[in-house]
């Protein structure tokens, strides 16, 4: 496990407030915080908190994400980043009420994929494993206790890019979230 006060981790938009405790990172939002771009609402938005570190080659990160996600939109989970214009974020969000998976593509323009999973109350597991020019993501399936692949999308090849945990809230100001087990290792199969 990688803990987040240790060198080489930086913030890309600093929140609210942020509590580190060990493997764990409590962090609380500012308002109208998100990322996006463009696609159907049309505006540009590079405003989520992000404390990641550059790695380098082909990967796998984990983390588990336990929230209070009452805002509309309010999303937390794992980014992979080269720029503000390329980027995948895999995250829990609140959805017009329910908690979705919810995965945003950025690649110059977002999209996003959702769909309802089981919801522990003690965290959601997400994963995402790059490999050459593309990036698997996961979740952890509570009700079959395994990981669960969601979405395989193209990621432009690079030697380094940012890998760390994002959360936003556009509607609202204080979602507070923790991210704990956070992991960067080589690419798993």
């Amino acid at each position: 496990m990688m803990r987040w006060d240790e060198e080489g981790f930086a913030w890309h938009n600093l929140p609210a407030a942020h509590d580190i405790r060990g493997e764990t990172i409590v962090v609380t939002t500012k308002n109208e915080t998100d990322s996006w771009r463009g696609t159907f609402y049309g505006y540009l938005h590079d405003s989520a908190h992000t404390l990641h570190r550059q790695v380098e080659g082909d990967l796998t990160a984990e983390v588990t994400v336990k929230g209070g996600f009452e805002g509309h939109w309010d999303q937390a989970g794992l980014i992979l980043r080269l720029s503000e214009s390329h980027w995948i974020k895999v995250s829990m969000e609140n959805i017009d009420g329910p908690l979705y998976l919810a995965i945003v593509v950025t690649n110059d323009a977002s999209d996003v994929s959702i769909m309802k999973i089981p919801v522990d109350p003690k965290g959601v597991k997400l994963r995402a494993t790059r490999i050459n020019d593309s990036v698997r993501m996961d979740y952890f399936d509570l009700e079959v206790k395994s990981w669960r692949t969601a979405r395989l999308s193209p990621f432009p090849r690079t030697q380094t890019m940012q890998v760390g945990i994002t959360c936003g809230s556009p509607t609202r100001a204080g979602l507070e979230v923790s991210f704990s087990n956070f992991l960067v290792s080589p690419p798993i199969d």
